[in-house]
């Protein structure tokens, strides 16, 4: 059974951290491109972070840049996004993507909530 989920989520303070896990069952996530995206209430799901499969290379949105780290262990099968410096404007459930596009493969987890506030 192929699945990818998510944890790490919950209530944190303005300035808080917290550090999301997304881990596979069912396929290799090293040979995936992985996303992490989000999705505030009334708002549309935006990718926030990604690395790639090949060269681990790392992409990050603007909002997001200098706070959050994406990182990939291979020996367990997961990726971390590490969020420091979180603010009310984080929160948002969380989503990871596992993709390959080369043999059609796009896996979703089922979400973890962010919530940061006082």
């Amino acid at each position: 059974h192929l699945q990818l989920a998510e944890s790490g989520g919950g209530l944190v303070q303005p300035g808080g951290s917290l550090r999301l896990s997304c881990a596979a069952s069912g396929f290799t996530l090293s040979y995936y491109a992985i996303g992490w995206f989000r999705q505030a209430p009334g708002k549309e799901r935006e990718g926030v972070s990604c690395i790639s499969s090949r060269n681990g290379s790392t992409n990050y949105i603007d909002s997001v840049k200098g706070r959050f780290t994406i990182s990939r262990d291979n020996a367990k099968n997961t990726v971390y996004l590490q969020m420091n410096s979180l603010n009310p404007e984080d929160t948002a459930v969380y989503y990871c993507n596992a993709r390959r596009l080369l043999v059609g493969h796009d896996y979703w987890g089922q979400g973890t909530q962010v919530t940061v506030s006082l």
